[in-house]
């Protein structure tokens, strides 16, 4: 009978809520410094009794763990609703094209896309595509966009039809490009973005991250559009 008991303490033990557990720290933290307390006055001199600044300087100790004691329970228990809500956002993305930061761009039925991200408006730029040997293959020189009078500032789409300076139509495969930008004939800076697609969600010691194929795995604060 004893082993079923203590075989079912132990079940129960395993199961206990984190915040249950937290608080009953607590509470037995406050039981040793009262307990503590106590004896100290039980067994005091008579001669010598505690003055009234010892015994309020003790017990504003005990609130003062009993507080650090709570916060602790409040940040534990808020870094993990934060961690189930990056998984249920991580996990609405499964399936779905996504801008991640990059350089590569993947040729398929000649036509590639990828992106571009701009801290302010500028009035060209400039698109250069390499082989995997880093040969520039195409040069896309000035593009604007007229009804826009410029690239606007933030996420844009850029695509290439797979066509080379040559006039030939480059093989299907993975590229990588790079990206000027000016504003007023002034070099403005400009992150690049790849597009792939998301496949699957893990969890590390990273926090959460999301595979997405040739890409390799990115962390979810690198997502930076969603299709």
């Amino acid at each position: 009978m004893n082993a079923v008991q203590q075989a079912n303490s132990q079940i129960v033990s395993s199961i206990t809520p984190t915040g249950i557990t937290a608080k009953k720290e607590t509470e037995n933290t406050q039981d040793r410094f009262l307990k503590l307390l106590v004896t100290q006055m039980k067994n005091q001199d008579p001669l010598k009794p505690l003055d009234n600044a010892e015994v309020t300087s003790q017990l504003a100790q005990i609130s003062t763990v009993s507080g650090i004691d709570k916060l602790n329970t409040t940040l534990q228990l808020l870094s993990s609703d934060y961690e189930d809500s990056q998984s249920i956002e991580a996990t609405a993305m499964i399936g779905h094209n996504a801008f991640v930061p990059g350089q590569s761009i993947s040729l398929e039925k000649e036509a590639a896309i990828a992106g571009i991200e701009l801290a302010q408006p500028v009035d060209e730029i400039k698109v250069t595509i390499s082989d995997k040997h880093g040969v520039a293959i195409r040069n896309i020189e000035h593009l604007k966009i007229e009804d826009l009078k410029g690239w606007p500032a933030g996420i844009s789409t850029i695509g290439w039809d797979g066509k080379t300076d040559s006039g030939a139509t480059a093989v299907e495969g993975e590229y990588t490009f790079a990206v000027s930008a000016k504003q007023g004939g002034e070099e403005i800076k400009v992150n690049t973005l790849s597009l792939g697609s998301v496949n699957s969600i893990s969890h590390g010691e990273q926090g959460t991250l999301l595979d997405m194929g040739k890409l390799g795995l990115v962390s979810l604060s690198d997502i930076k559009q969603v299709f």
